[in-house]
């Protein structure tokens, strides 16, 4: 089973970490998403918490 995208349309990349203050993506990953294993993808989604302290919990989700 595919893993789901964690794009919740909100598209604003933070300046300092280059992350998605939405979905807590970089843009390379946002851009790759379609193309990448599952793998890295639940890699990316498991990051998720780790991610958001890096941009001090402005993130939703």
């Amino acid at each position: 089973m595919s893993v789901k995208s964690p794009c919740i349309d909100i598209c604003k990349f933070d300046g300092k970490t280059g992350l998605c203050v939405g979905c807590l993506r970089t843009r390379d990953e946002c851009k790759e998403w379609k193309k990448m294993k599952n793998k890295h993808r639940q890699k990316i989604v498991d990051e998720r918490a780790l991610r958001s302290s890096k941009l001090g919990n402005k993130a939703r989700g």
